[in-house]
C-alpha cells in the first residue's frame, strides 16, 4: 500500500517518516520528497507499507496526529496523473505578449 503524508515539518526526514509507521507494521520504503535545487523538504512524503491492513490501519490512527508541532495528513496514495506533452505549453490564444515590436513591419 502506497500512502502519501503531507504537513509534515521540514526537519522530518526519511528515517523519522519511516519509524512513524514502522510500529504499525512493515515499510518497504519511506521518502520524505525534497527541492531539486535546495535539498529543502517540501513538507510531504511518501511510505509504503508490504501489507494493505497494516498500512490502513497506519492511515486510520495517523492523520491528524500532530508531529513536530504539525498536524499531519494521511491518506491513500492517488496514482499520479498523466499529464499531456503540453502541460507547459504556450498557446497564441489571441494574446500576444506585448513583445517588443520587433520585425512587426506589416
Amino acid at each position: 500500500m502506497n500512502i502519501y503524508v503531507s504537513n509534515l515539518s521540514f526537519n522530518v526526514a526519511d528515517e523519522d517518516l519511516h519509524d512513524f509507521f514502522a510500529e504499525y507494521g512493515e515499510v518497504t520504503s519511506a521518502k520524505v520528497i525534497k527541492d531539486k535545487f535546495t535539498g529543502r523538504s517540501r513538507g510531504f512524503g511518501f511510505v509504503e507499507m508490504s501489507n494493505d491492513e497494516n498500512g490502513q490501519k497506519a492511515i486510520t490512527e495517523l492523520d491528524g496526529a500532530v508531529v513536530e508541532g504539525r498536524s499531519i495528513s494521511v491518506t491513500v496514495a492517488k496514482p499520479k496523473e498523466e499529464r499531456s506533452d503540453n502541460r507547459r505549453s504556450f498557446s497564441n490564444s489571441g494574446n500576444n505578449g506585448g513583445g517588443g515590436g520587433y520585425n512587426n513591419r506589416y
